[in-house]
């Protein structure tokens, strides 16, 4: 049985409530448990953050790069065990779970190198006027179960880079890999700077409330974050909400779809089509829908289904069983309402939380599988008729993190900004980068995350206005 402890104050800590079940997505049965946190506990944690943010907050641009390029080679030391445990949890594809390691290592990195500049604003005889930015405390981080060690790194880094001390909560359903990281941040940097805590609901609300958090950092469904963000409303907390989306692409008419499909397919069904930004809802000009329908059928059935350490395996389960269960009730949604199941569209009959990849034809907006993320594999591929149609169907969402626009390139980088979400990206999709700023519009989100503009989200203002 696996052992796995809180960081608090640097030092390994044992939860006081109840331990919970980790499943192993493959399977569908626990592995080991993690431990759990009291709201007491969270109170410890933030006490530590506290306490090293004191000092940390005088840190240097040097101190805190050479800080986290450490965090970097102690990641990039320990990424077999990391990857295997996000593997575990998680259920992806060894190779993607390594994918997501080095990731993890790319961004602290990128967060290393960046530098606040002060702004002069104004220089004259007797007059000088400078914009600085100061951290702002304590970061509170929640995050959630289908990138569980890309996305606390996406939270930590830039806190830290900041001037902050962070205390992180990852989804019960994902802990580990987020526990371990942390602790393997705690033998680099001063004591009680990262914090780490488990727990469900409570502790995630405790955590939007707590007096001693300055500001915290959500990635995660909507709902939740429209919950946080009451929550947080007592103490004016900072936020940074990253929330669902229901992410469109549009297929310009006479588009080669043949030369498409391998792209449509991979960001339709990244992480088994479990990543906010993935391709969940593909216009197709009426006369080219039934060639990408068989187009993206012929991929689904090369892909190789199982267990995430399994040789050769590249595709994995549904992360838990609620997800599951609401693909499965979206489908047979769709099924119902006359939908034609080109390929998939069943749970596979073995243990674990396994789905086939799906591509449904037939419907359009209205259809819940279309009007609702899925956030599983399975993608809609809906006809229209004229390009101002496919525009106004994509844009009819309350979501608008990405989209996306393929064909040929002048014709679909015209189009692309009328699209209503926060990245538009011509000829691919859900591509983020650490130096680009990332954030959603509508319900998708509050702030971004990412490059300078995430850097200074972590900060506070300060007008140093100088005379004489």
């Amino acid at each position: 049985m696996l052992d796995f402890a809180f960081t608090i104050g640097s030092q390994n800590v044992a939860g006081a409530a109840r331990p919970l079940p980790v499943i192993d997505p493959a399977t569908g049965q626990p592995f080991t448990h993690s431990p759990a946190a009291t709201v007491a506990q969270l109170d410890q944690a933030v006490d530590a953050a506290a306490l090293a943010f004191a000092t940390w907050q005088h840190s240097t641009h040097a101190e805190r790069s050479a800080a986290l390029e450490r965090v970097a080679v102690a990641i990039e030391q320990h990424a077999a065990e990391l990857a295997e445990l996000v593997v575990r949890e998680q259920g992806k594809p060894l190779a993607l779970a390594q994918m997501e390691v080095g990731g993890a290592v790319a961004w602290t990195r990128a967060a290393a190198a960046l530098e606040i500049p002060v702004e002069v604003i104004e220089q004259r005889e007797g007059k000088r006027i400078e914009l600085h930015r100061k951290p702002l405390g304590v970061v509170g981080s929640i995050t959630p179960w289908n990138w569980p060690l890309m996305i606390a790194v996406w939270h930590i880094m830039p806190a830290l880079r900041a001037g902050n001390a962070v205390v992180i909560k990852p989804s019960p359903f994902t802990p580990l890999s987020t526990l371990r990281l942390v602790q393997i941040m705690a033998t680099v940097l001063p004591a009680g700077l990262v914090n780490s805590v488990v727990g469900e609901a409570e502790v995630g609300q405790a955590m939007a409330e707590h007096p001693g958090i300055a500001k915290l950092v959500f990635t995660g469904s909507t709902r939740t974050g429209q919950d946080i963000m009451r929550r947080a409303a007592d103490n004016l907390k900072r936020l940074t909400l990253e929330l669902g989306g229901n992410d469109a692409a549009i297929v310009l008419p006479g588009t080669d779809t043949a030369a498409i499909a391998e792209g449509l397919f991979a960001t339709a069904f990244l992480n088994m089509g479990q990543t906010c930004a993935a391709l969940k809802r593909l216009y197709v000009h009426e006369s080219q829908v039934d060639a990408v329908c068989e187009q993206l059928a012929a991929i689904a059935a090369r892909q190789v289904l199982g267990g995430g350490l399994e040789p050769g395996v590249t595709f994995g389960p549904v992360q838990n069983a609620p997800q599951l269960a609401r693909v499965e009730a979206l489908v047979e949604d769709a099924r119902a309402q006359g939908a034609r199941i080109v390929c998939g569209g069943q749970r596979l009959d073995r243990p674990g939380y396994f789905y086939a990849p799906t591509i449904v034809a037939g419907l359009s907006n209205g259809a819940r599988l279309v009007d609702e993320e899925q956030f599983g594999p399975v993608l809609p591929v809906i006809a229209y008729r004229t390009v101002d149609e496919a525009v106004a169907l994509a844009n009819a969402s309350s979501m608008g993190l990405g989209g996306s626009v393929w064909g040929e390139v002048q014709a679909a980088t015209a189009l692309a900004p009328r699209l209503e979400c926060g990245t538009v990206w011509v000829n691919g999709h859900a591509e983020v980068l650490p130096h680009c700023p990332f954030g959603g519009s509508k319900m998708s989100g509050v702030g971004v995350e990412f490059g300078l503009d995430d850097l200074l989200e972590y900060t506070q203002p300060q007008l140093l206005n100088i005379n004489g």
